[in-house]
């Protein structure tokens, strides 16, 4: 009797004393081999961040929806060599300080320069980078940027929201050219594109497709076709109201093109002392949400607060 309860004690104290397993979150952001970062939702890849110091400029590729499929794409299904800069969802100007970072051919490149943070919170994960916008034809550097890519579960089963948020710092004055390309663009699947696929084109005003959005002033667009049989899926392109010139300008093709255009009624100046900060949401969602309900996710979007530690200095 002693002996089962010498043995009992030692079995509680053994008990108390193992650490506590932590859950496994939801979501994680998950390095991969060759400057890649995999986010994976129960150990399914939704999105990649390919961030190689050799890339023209970082992207993610693929943007996978609530079915597993793909909804976006590398380049123009019609022009893959001319529009080999198309990169799934990218970020990119055509015009710094007479520069273009948007093409593949250009002096531009965004060189990958660092990783600050990654983490994973539950429901959301998110990466910090740095990266430098060379111009490789004076070998000088014009802007440098800190990004962070924030990946977040939504309450709609296999929703999500993609959220990048960009600050580009000066170290003399930088002018960013009046152009309608940049700084993001979004190349949807084929599938999707409303020439290729039958897909259809909505924005915040309540206009539709090329002819209706193209070049217009909008909260957001979203960009929704087929993914598989009748299985309808796409993504949302949110301007935050704290960028310039919100609303945004924006430049959508019926061909599986979307972009939100910072500069497109003329030039905006980046002196050092004051950077410029940008930031965009995409919606990834299933079917053809309501005009009311993506206005609602926009409006989410727009009070999100992005916590972090505070930056050693």
């Amino acid at each position: 009797m002693k002996r089962s309860l010498a043995l009992l004690a030692v079995l509680l104290t053994a008990t108390r004393a193992a650490p506590q397993t932590k859950l496994v979150p939801d979501l994680q952001a998950v390095p991969q081999p060759y400057h890649q970062l995999s986010f994976q939702r129960d150990a399914q890849e939704i999105t990649r961040l390919f961030f190689d110091p050799q890339l023209r400029r970082p992207f993610l590729f693929p943007i996978i929806g609530p079915s597993g499929r793909r909804l976006t794409r590398m380049g123009h299904p019609h022009d893959p060599e001319g529009h080999s800069h198309h990169n799934s969802v990218w970020i990119s100007h055509h015009d710094v300080n007479g520069v273009t970072f948007w093409g593949d051919k250009g002096p531009g490149r965004i060189v990958h320069q660092r990783i600050e943070k990654i983490a994973d919170d539950g429901k959301a994960s998110w990466v910090i980078t740095h990266h430098a916008w060379i111009d490789e034809s004076k070998k000088k550097t014009l802007l440098l940027e800190r990004r962070r890519t924030h990946v977040q579960i939504l309450d709609n089963p296999g929703e999500w929201l993609l959220i990048l948020d960009v600050t580009l710092q000066a170290k003399e004055d930088v002018v960013l050219g009046k152009t309608p390309f940049g700084p993001i663009g979004v190349r949807m699947a084929k599938t999707i594109g409303v020439h290729d696929g039958g897909g259809t084109i909505r924005n915040s005003s309540g206009q539709t497709n090329e002819k209706g959005v193209f070049w217009k002033r909008a909260k957001w667009v979203d960009y929704a076709g087929p993914v598989v049989d009748k299985t309808i899926e796409g993504i949302t392109l949110f301007d935050h109201p704290d960028n310039p010139n919100h609303p945004s300008v924006f430049h959508v093709r019926d061909d599986g093109w979307m972009g939100a255009s910072l500069t497109f009624e003329g030039p905006l100046k980046i002196a050092p002392s004051e950077p410029l900060h940008v930031r965009y949401g995409l919606y990834i969602h299933r079917g053809l949400p309501a005009h009311s309900e993506l206005d609602r996710r926009w409006r989410e979007f727009a009070d999100i607060k992005l916590v972090e530690p505070a930056r050693k200095k």
